[in-house]
């Protein structure tokens, strides 16, 4: 996936305009769409560093475009790192609440 197509997902996932990702990182409107479209070669590390930042996904999700990660295999990595810095009381709840959607969406009662 290009770059363009991966900034084109995570804007429109976050719901945000191309004004409002251009204020974020200080860029013009018309710089992040040429980068949607692909019309904008070679965006600098420091730019790059800014909308990985602003998107909260790793650099090397942007800046590797032979990458084939998905958007979703980027949140389940970052879930992941998130999940290993919780203390041991606060993944055994988090291990909980997913057991009772699990439960839930198998149309059990939902109690573990």
């Amino acid at each position: 996936m290009s770059l363009g197509a991966r900034l084109a997902e995570l804007r429109l996932r976050k719901g945000e305009s191309l004004q409002t990702v251009a204020t974020a990182i200080g860029i013009s409107k018309t710089h992040v769409w040429q980068l949607e479209k692909g019309n904008s070669d070679n965006p600098s590390m420091e730019l790059l560093k800014k909308l990985a930042e602003h998107f909260e996904v790793p650099l090397t999700y942007l800046a590797d475009s032979e990458s084939e990660a998905s958007l979703d295999d980027v949140e389940a990595q970052q879930f992941f790192r998130d999940f290993k810095s919780l203390s041991d009381a606060e993944r055994e709840l988090l291990k909980h609440t997913l057991q009772v959607f699990k439960n839930k969406k198998a149309g059990g009662d939902g109690s573990a």
